[in-house]
Formats: C-alpha cells, structure tokens, sequence
C-alpha cells in the first residue's frame, strides 16, 4: 500500500512542511510483512524546480537508507536539525527503518552509525552498486522498493535475543505520553538505567532520554505547523515537562526557533503561493 501526504496528513520531523510540500512530492509505501517488524516506511521523494531549495528535517531516531543519483548512502541517526538541499530535477527512493530496525543489517552497535552518513557499499559490499543501477534506472517506484526488500533479506543477519525488547522499549518512548524519564523507562523495563542506556546505545544508537526529548519536541513542531492554536502550558504538561519555559527552551534547542518564531514561518509558508 502507499500513500502521499494529504493536507492535515502527518509530517513529524519536518519542519515547516507547509513550504516543503510545495516543491515537492513525497509518497510512502507500506513494507513487505516479512520486513514490517524492522522497517517504518519506504519513502520517495520527487521534485523539479527552478530555484534550489533547502528542507529543514528533524530526524527520527532510526536509520534510513536512501538511493539517489549523487551517492546512495545509509544515513545514521541524527542527533542534529538537518539541512536536504533539492535542486533542479531529481529524485530519492528510501526505505527509514524503526528505531533499532537497521542492527539486524549494521552487525555492529547502532552508536557508530549516530550522525554519520556512509556509502551504501560500506555496509552492504558489492550489492551496491547493483541495487542503485536496478533502482535508478526503474522508473516505477514500487520496483525500486522491492529492490530495496530483496538487498535487505539477502543480508539480513541472524536474530540477537536483546533487540526485540529494545526495540519495544524504544517504541514506548517514542509514543507513550507517560514515559517522561528515563526512569519510567527502567522501571517497566524492569532493568537499571545504566542498563538500559548501554542496550539503547548498541541497538538504538542513542540514550532514551534523547528519545523521549526528541519525539516531544516533534510532536510540539507538529503542532505549531497545523496552524491550531497552541495552549503551550497545557502542552507542556500533556507531554511531561516540568513547565512551559522548559518546553520552550527544548524547542529552540532542537528547532532553532522559539515556538512563536516557528509558527510564524510556518503561517507565512502556508499562506504563500505555491
């Protein structure tokens, strides 16, 4: 199954997706259901345009691998805004994994891979190349996803009896609105928090207290960007700060604007003309 965005359609991390979505077309396919426990979504990005562009990202934490002309890379979690530049005419056809969905593939701790972008023959050899020419050179972009699925089962390792339980755990920071701590976190998990950050650190790649930061603050932009209005002391406590300065001091930490600037960009974008 695959799906564009729609209007009002969900965009966590990217920043001012309003002016984005105007340059540029983005669809997401579902993954096969042998691969649905390691992989999110695939993702293709299409544009052509007169004018370079430049897409702020907040990145998820997770992994994604993405082929395009100017080299495909496997591109690590990203503990940092970051900046696509689109010009001209061009496209990327990518698959973003769940967070700890790319070990299986890496064989090695995700924490080596954090803000690191490597070719894709690093971690996958000769099938590189292969796998590049067989997806840029297919015009239809379900081929190239199944591309994509048959590199990911010829090398995907065996099963590490941690990583499911990770995963899960990464999961409920991510989504579960009483995981304020990474205490909370433990507690469930039924470990230490120095246990549980070292097997955050091999499989995830980050610490959960970094998650959890992260995928609130995303949730916040989210919210900014929809063009609602925004009782911030009320979202403040509903995603588990102390405060609404708290929240507003992680937001710019992260987005590099104040939620007042950045609902302002945002206004200017959607109001603007494609």
């Amino acid at each position: 199954m695959s799906s564009s965005i729609p209007p009002g359609g969900r965009t966590l991390g990217i920043l001012n997706p309003a002016a984005g979505l105007k340059r540029f077309e983005l669809r997401r396919h579902a993954p096969a259901p042998d691969l649905a426990a390691l992989v999110d979504w695939h993702w293709v990005v299409r544009w052509s345009l007169p004018a370079p562009f430049e897409q702020e990202i907040l990145p998820h934490p997770c992994v994604n691998l993405a082929i395009q002309v100017n080299g495909s890379i496997v591109n690590g979690l990203g503990t940092r805004r970051e900046v696509s530049r689109l010009e001209g005419t061009g496209r990327v056809v990518a698959t973003k994994f769940k967070p700890g969905g790319f070990f299986p593939f890496a064989r090695c701790p995700m924490r080596r891979l954090v803000d690191r972008a490597v070719p894709l023959a690093e971690v996958f050899g000769d099938a590189a190349s292969a796998l590049e020419r067989e997806v840029l050179d297919q015009p239809d972009d379900l081929l190239g996803v199944r591309a994509i699925e048959g590199l990911l089962r010829a090398h995907r390792g065996p099963p590490d009896p941690g990583l499911d339980e990770a995963m899960t755990l990464a999961a409920r920071a991510q989504g579960d609105r009483d995981v304020h701590r990474a205490e909370d976190l433990a507690r469930v998990a039924g470990v230490s928090v120095r246990t549980l950050h070292r097997a955050f650190e091999r499989y995830i790649g980050v610490g959960p207290k970094w998650i959890i930061r992260r995928s609130r603050v995303q949730e916040a932009a989210e919210r900014v960007a929809s063009g609602a209005s925004v009782a911030w002391a009320a979202l403040a406590s509903e995603l588990g700060y102390h405060d609404q300065a708290h929240l507003i001091r992680d937001f710019k930490a992260q987005v590099g604007f104040t939620p007042a600037a950045y609902a302002a960009r945002c206004a200017a974008a959607s109001a603007a003309r494609g």
